[in-house]
């Protein structure tokens, strides 16, 4: 029994994946993602702020530079230098709190 133009059923192959199979496939990969959990790495270059030791200068992918002040669930940090229209700088500088999986270049 193969696959024919006008069924309703998917196919994997040459054989149709009945509704059955398809649930058991998805099933099977939740199980799997649940048992092994989601790891995510920063991109190539960049850490973490959660990773950053305290007092360390560090540069966003869009040009906010700062200082991590505080570091534990969310990431406590002084804004230094940021890249936006004057008028609104006065907002964008100072004391901030960031995610903890913002990714950093640090400034050595």
């Amino acid at each position: 029994m193969g696959c024919e133009k006008g069924q309703t059923s998917l196919c994997y192959g040459s054989s149709p994946l009945t509704s059955e199979r398809i649930m058991k496939k998805i099933k099977t990969l939740v199980k799997y993602a649940l048992r092994n959990g989601f790891k995510a790495k920063p991109a190539k270059g960049y850490k973490y702020l959660k990773d950053l030791k305290l007092g360390s200068l560090f540069e966003t992918q869009s040009g906010t530079r700062g200082v991590l002040i505080d570091n534990s669930i969310s990431a406590k940090v002084i804004v230094t230098d940021v890249k936006c229209a004057e008028e609104d700088r006065d907002y964008y500088l100072g004391k901030h709190i960031f995610a903890a999986h913002t990714e950093v270049k640090e400034i050595t």
